[in-house]
């Protein structure tokens, strides 16, 4: 989970423990969705944004898109479905196939949406007050590498994105 992204993430505490989720994830069967609130207003109600990501070649602390021929990238998939159009942004959650390194940052970005609050992929004039990317791993469920059940969790969303939401609400609706 990336730095000032809010929400779940799974920790083993073992190392069998770790090799079954590992496995998981390198099939793409643990299910994660994402809430963020994006820059701009989609066409579509849903979609998805398929592409390779590598380092970038001009800044080695960020991310960048790919053809996938470009040698040292790796597959990413994103899909996302808007929850809620709110004026010059966009509420929306993310479902992830891939888990690459700042990922759904990179991804939005692409598409002319950046994420709400991200100082490296986002606008010059970056919202200072979310101290961060509007990002929150909101759901994740896997098959328990012990015991074969299938676990699901939901977190809720923290006071900073729903105050932040509550506020677009009010500014679109005036």
């Amino acid at each position: 989970i990336d730095k000032d992204t809010s929400g779940l993430l799974v920790v083993a505490k073992d190392d069998a423990t770790h090799i079954g989720l590992s496995q998981q994830m390198a099939v793409h069967s643990v299910e994660r969705a994402y809430n963020t609130i994006v820059y701009g207003g989609f066409a579509q109600d849903e979609g998805f944004v398929e592409t390779n990501l590598g380092r970038s070649k001009t800044d080695r602390k960020k991310m960048a898109v790919y053809p996938a021929s470009e040698p040292h990238t790796k597959y990413a998939y994103t899909g996302w479905q808007v929850l809620e159009r709110c004026g010059n942004f966009t509420y929306i959650a993310c479902k992830l196939k891939t888990g690459r390194t700042h990922q759904i940052r990179v991804h939005m970005a692409s598409t002319g949406h950046p994420l709400a609050g991200d100082a490296v992929y986002g606008p010059k004039n970056c919202i200072k007050s979310l101290n961060g990317q509007c990002l929150h791993a909101k759901e994740l469920g896997f098959v328990h590498p012990r015991t074969g059940e299938w676990m699901q969790f939901d977190s809720p969303l923290p006071p900073y994105f729903t105050e932040f939401l509550t506020r677009l609400r009010k500014e679109h609706r005036a």
